[in-house]
């Protein structure tokens, strides 16, 4: 029995059975770590020994006759930007090199509740900018289903630890398809919440207005499973929705009769790669054999999504970002003076694409260009949101590509940013947007799984998991894992 490619609800029960211990279960995915982590490079951090602490006393709970709650002793990787506390927190920065946070994100928090046992940090694109975990400020992690090519981002990291087995669930986090873009290129499943429904209590800021944490998992009623786990209200955070949050496994129901699907026209026209494409139809193929209807449909101003987000975002990251200084926390390069010492500190301290988007997002914001630039783009962002909400009231769901292609190789693209920043290009609207969207395994380009992207109406979490996990049970994907 492969311990560590198990999903997460069939691990909970071995354990509530005895059958396996936490502890077991824990060494065997720090095996698995040593056996492939070097060739990976999914975490920037381990917790081994904190985590086999952990595991026992779940074991000691479970002996004692404890009722545990369904995550207890599964072990999870938190992407490298939520807060650990005790624990480094870079979000993959050089600038933040060394900073200990003294309190836990709220996620973690209720993770803790559960007794999850925590695996250590994954790596990701520096502040979470970028699409191939290549912008890291350490090193690049590679894909495990094709160690030459990337994982995606930002949470790549996430993305392939459980892919490759290095842990059974993940945290990552999504701005603008951070957690979605991974999930399709690593083969695993990844949901981008509602914008509320988490708490980013926690969670070192990117875009404040699009950020999201949310699961990485193995299949879907682990999606489910984790979501039950850190979704809900948090007074800590002044964005977080009131929301009474339900049992999402209970809308796990093979069956989607009568579901009305519309797809893009927008989505499917040039650019998309033709393996992709025929993945697309594949799924189309299986949704209406279950008695979906799927239509075509247009989201008119889902093309001006790049250019807003990339106005948006860089905007709120140069606002978010000015507080990495040399002063209160992380690198600081001594100077003779304290400008010459802000100057060195985020010269040497941010990576090149950080600093593009902060340049990027100070100009957007500069006297004279504010109108011109961020206004326009928050009035592109009411037009897309609208474009939603008109279409879901003909809709329950809209389907598209989760990417355009599937995992490129390392180095194709990081000498041209517009190409890297066209890989999100069917993901960025949802962010803009706030609503909620899926990627769940869709079939396979060769050897290279591609994901598929179920997005919703504002808090149909449970929408986007029934379809997803009819799809997941018709296409008969989940047990699939790379050979490594």
């Amino acid at each position: 029995m492969d311990l560590c490619f198990l999903p997460a609800h069939e691990l909970g029960r071995l354990l509530r059975e005895k059958k396996v211990s936490a502890v077991e279960l824990a060494g065997a995915v720090y095996s698995r770590i040593d056996a492939v982590e070097s060739r990976v490079k999914a975490y920037l951090l381990t917790l081994k020994e904190e985590a086999l602490n952990q595991a026992r006393a779940v074991d000691a709970a479970l002996a004692s006759g404890e009722e545990l709650l369904p995550l207890a002793g599964i072990p999870l990787a938190v992407k490298d930007n939520i807060c650990l506390r005790g624990v480094e927190t870079t979000c993959a920065s050089k600038i933040l090199k060394g900073f200990i946070p003294p309190y836990d994100a709220t996620v973690i928090e209720r993770l803790k509740e559960q007794r999850v046992v925590f695996t250590g940090k994954t790596n990701m694109d520096e502040f979470a900018m970028g699409s191939s975990t290549e912008n890291s400020g350490f090193y690049p992690t590679a894909n495990p289903w094709d160690l030459e090519r990337v994982p995606g981002g930002s949470s790549g990291g996430s993305a392939a630890a459980v892919a490759a087995g290095e842990a059974v669930l993940a945290l990552g986090s999504d701005t603008g398809g951070s957690i979605r873009q991974p999930a399709s290129f690593c083969g695993v499943v990844g949901l981008k919440p509602t914008y509320g429904l988490v708490s980013r209590y926690g969670l070192v800021a990117f875009a404040s207005s699009l950020d999201q944490i949310g699961p990485i998992t193995r299949d879907v009623r682990d999606c489910a499973l984790l979501l039950n786990a850190i979704a809900g209200h948090d007074p800590r955070d002044s964005t977080s929705a009131p929301q009474e949050v339900p049992d999402y496994t209970e809308f796990l129901v093979p069956d989607v009769r009568g579901f009305r699907i519309g797809i893009p026209r927008e989505y499917v026209g040039e650019g998309i790669a033709p393996e992709v494409r025929a993945v697309l139809n594949r799924v189309v193929e299986l949704l209406e054999g279950m008695g979906a209807e799927v239509e075509e449909t247009s989201l008119p101003h889902v093309r001006y999504s790049l250019p807003a987000y990339y106005l948006i975002a860089p905007a709120e990251a140069s606002s978010n970002l000015a507080r990495y200084d040399g002063v209160r926390y992380g690198l600081r390069v001594p100077a003779e003076d304290v400008v010459t010492m802000y100057k060195r500190t985020r010269s040497q301290g941010f990576g090149a694409e950080v600093k593009r988007r902060i340049m990027l997002g100070t100009y957007a914001l500069s006297a004279g260009y504010y109108d011109a630039y961020y206004l326009k783009a928050l009035k592109v962002r009411t037009l897309i949101r609208r474009d939603f909400d008109e279409a879901f009231k003909r809709f329950d769901l809209i389907l598209s590509p989760t990417a355009p292609t599937p995992a490129f190789k390392i180095g194709e693209k990081v000498a041209d940013p517009l190409a890297m920043y066209l890989s999100d290009i069917f993901t960025l609207a949802v962010n803009l947007a706030g609503v909620p969207a899926i990627s769940v395994p869709g079939g396979f380009a060769g050897h290279l799984p591609v994901g598929v992207q179920f997005i919703g109406p504002p808090f149909a979490e449970g929408q986007l998991f029934r379809a997803a996990y009819a799809l997941e049970q018709e296409a008969g994907l989940a047990a699939k894992r790379p050979a490594l």
